[in-house]
């Protein structure tokens, strides 16, 4: 048994999110505040008994909720006989689960129809009304109490408790509101839009997945020891020890339902327990006596004596009970673990963690012989959801324990034996390094949506990777390969900027940072890659409607032949031979008609399956005072069309590094004996240099002057400027 998806509705921003479900591990990722903390607080709500409260629901429904109430206080209401209104305002969960013949006993309660047997099962978590009748009578008692007392002082404007029904709610959701169940039609599962609450398919019992679904969380706020913190105040939240001894009481104890091997250590501890009574006698004897001189205890009296009750699990009560040894050779040079680093803790703190909830699952140990659980039955199926487990992790740290994680979880002889016992995991990140050590397959990219026709609000969709480039092609293979090979930086960023050089992607965030300060504040994944494999990532870009600047070189070249690259000159029937311009974004090789395309012409504006635009940006001709006349320069590359737009900063620059490309380009510049011999100069040293050469030429120029000082090559100032509009809110 296994989740197949699970559908969420009016829960915060999430107003109707679909999340497909890996067998294994799920990863949330997406961009700050896009939903994925609504979407693992909604599985802790409806999955694992957390208390709802009234801000839970979509803000956009309140006013509809408002809407009910005003028709409650209405002279003549009738009261309300069903929760039918209701429907599309409150927080639901559809929980789709694949159940297998064998398995049909866990789900008995839940089955749609007697001919059921296996596949799809569906059911509907919703957060409604307990009793309307309750609900409709006491809320129009406490409004017209309210408005009575109002009008009980003349000259007093004042709006008292409750002023509408949403208020109302504010201050008792969860004494009117509770979970209902509701089975589903597994026939209706791939529709696209969800199915009708089917009131008349509710079920018995409150939760019928309790015996179904074990749920367990490890949350994202994880507070450790402060060794500074004295006061004992919030800081101090969360101790290793603390896990160990839950765990010892939970399975190790050997006091709770002993057994042979439990023998040794009760028969030392009363040995030990006696010994510290003798000794206590001894050291009290003169306390009791001089209280026995002062005539207590009488002859009707007791007589007093010291007796100390020991247990195994107080050992563990203590702060310095988990402590780290910094020495091999040293036994005595240990520190209590609050003084051991924060990543440290919290990374053996969520191990501990997974340990504990795997073995809570299987009544590893002493749980086993408790009697709450020897009559449960175990859960076939074992959820487990983690916030953020990045928090204080380095990167190494990070992605060894998104390798190991289900390993823990899964690491227990019964589960390996019975393979319909299944555990998957759930993990929502912001870190990109988490995300690079996971399938594609297993990515959920939440989307955020601005406020439009869909709602009032801005909302969030779910978008599945798993089918983004299709089933294992050579696209699918490479950009899994090259997100896997540099980040995944574009799953949490607001948008995403591709160059095509090192030299771009030296210099580009010293533009930004200096000249667009606007763009500077928002989150900008910056990706390198050639311009023949850009537009591989279109696939991907397209599944996240993340806007998209794409900055690419011109590469003029000659149109017959083999198109051997040629300096870039207006009226020569030279082409680009870049893909990105000629056959992915403008679709037009010929230099001369694009060089005429006007800027407002290179955005591409997407409509499916949500709006966003990707941008190109390609060399424009740069005009040059050379020798008191103004010349047309027409680049090819970023390097070059960045020395023509820095002319004069170029022509008096001064360096020592005779072997450098931007010696040499100064050189050419200062030696050339016309215009056209300075343009062919310059393009030909650039062309002439390798890879390696250009990313050295952006080093040797940061080295050389401060990049502040730069003239940003206008196609580049377009470019930049229209992201930072596009992102801007109030554009």
């Amino acid at each position: 048994m296994r989740i197949l998806a699970i559908n969420i509705q009016n829960f915060r921003k999430l107003l109707q999110c679909h999340i497909d479900f890996s067998k294994k591990i799920t990863l949330f990722v997406g961009a700050n505040n896009s939903g994925k903390t609504s979407a693992m607080d909604a599985l802790g709500k409806f999955l694992a008994d957390r208390s709802f409260t009234f801000n839970d629901i979509t803000i956009s429904k309140h006013s509809n909720i408002n809407q009910i109430g005003d028709r409650w206080i209405q002279e003549g209401c009738e009261e309300p006989v069903d929760l039918t209104e209701w429907e599309l305002f409150v927080p639901k969960m559809d929980i789709w689960l694949n159940v297998s013949r064998n398995e049909i006993h866990y789900v008995a309660g839940i089955i749609p129809t007697l001919k059921w047997r296996g596949g799809k099962l569906g059911v509907r978590l919703a957060f409604l009304p307990k009793d309307i009748s309750k609900l409709f009578s006491e809320y129009r008692e406490a409004y017209f109490a309210a408005r009575k007392t109002e009008k009980a002082k003349e000259k007093v404007e004042i709006r008292l408790y409750p002023k509408n029904l949403c208020e109302f709610l504010e201050k008792n959701l969860n004494i009117y509101f509770s979970i209902k169940t509701f089975i589903l039609d597994p026939a209706k599962a791939e529709a696209e839009e969800p199915q009708t609450t089917p009131f008349e398919m509710e079920c018995f019992t409150d939760n019928p997945l309790k015996g179904i679904i074990k749920v367990d969380m490890i949350d994202a706020q994880r507070g450790f020891a402060d060794p500074d913190n004295a006061d004992g105040t919030e800081r101090t939240k969360k101790q290793l020890s603390e896990q160990m001894r839950s765990y010892y009481d939970k399975h190790l104890d050997p006091e709770k339902s002993p057994s042979p091997e439990d023998l040794d250590i009760l028969q030392a501890t009363e040995e030990a327990r006696k010994a510290f009574d003798r000794n206590l006698a001894i050291k009290f004897a003169p306390a009791i006596h001089e209280l026995e001189g002062l005539g207590y205890p009488g002859i009707a009296d007791p007589k007093l004596t010291i007796v100390t009750k020991m247990s195994t699990g107080e050992t563990l009560k203590h702060d310095a009970a988990v402590q780290y040894a910094l020495s091999k050779s040293d036994d005595s040079l240990k520190l209590p673990e609050k003084y051991n680093g924060l990543g440290y803790q919290n990374l053996i703190s969520m191990v501990f963690d997974l340990m504990r909830f795997r073995d809570d699952w299987m009544r590893e140990g002493k749980a086993k012989q408790a009697k709450k659980d020897s009559d449960r039955a175990i859960e076939p199926l074992h959820l487990v959801l983690v916030e953020e487990p990045e928090a204080h992790l380095h990167v190494q740290v990070q992605q060894v324990f998104i390798r190991k994680a289900y390993d823990v979880l899964t690491n227990h002889k019964f589960i390996k034996e019975n393979e319909n016992f299944a555990t998957q995991l759930v993990i929502s990140t912001h870190s990109s390094h988490v995300a690079r050590e996971t399938d594609f397959a297993d990515l959920r990219y939440f989307k955020r949506l601005s406020e439009g026709s869909e709602s009032t609000i801005a909302t969030s969709k779910v978008i599945n990777l798993s089918d983004v480039f299709g089933k294992e092609d050579e696209t699918d293979k490479f950009v899994t390969r090259y997100l896997q090979a540099t980040h995944c930086d574009l799953f949490f960023a607001d948008a995403v900027i591709l160059v095509e050089g090192s030299a771009e992607n030296m210099l580009l965030p010293h533009f930004i940072r200096n000249k667009y300060p606007k763009l500077y504040q928002r989150y900008i994944s910056i990706l390198s890659i050639n311009g023949r494999h850009s537009h591989r990532l279109n696939p991907l870009i397209e599944k996240l409607c993340i806007p998209t600047l794409v900055i690419a070189d011109m590469d003029s070249a000659e149109k017959e032949g083999h198109h051997k690259a040629a300096c870039p000159e207006r009226g020569k029937g030279l082409i680009s031979s870049n893909y990105t311009i000629a056959k992915w974004l403008v679709k037009e090789k010929d230099l001369d008609k694009l060089l005429a395309i006007p800027s407002a012409k290179k955005e591409i504006i997407k409509e499916t399956p949500y709006k966003y635009s990707i941008r190109v940006a390609y060399q424009t001709p740069v005009a040059i005072d050379y020798d008191g006349t103004v010349k047309e320069a027409i680049a090819s590359t970023f390097e070059d069309c960045l020395v023509y737009t820095n002319y004069q900063l170029f022509k008096g620059i001064s360096t020592d590094d005779t072997g450098s490309l931007v010696k040499s380009v100064s050189d050419a510049i200062n030696s050339a004996s016309s215009f056209e011999d300075f343009h062919k100069g310059v393009y030909e040293i650039l062309r002439s240099g390798k890879s390696d050469q250009k990313a050295e030429f952006a080093l040797d120029l940061i080295y050389a002057i401060d990049p502040d000082e730069l003239i940003v090559p206008d196609y580049i100032d377009e470019g930049l400027e229209w992201l930072q509009s596009y992102l801007d809110p109030e554009e």
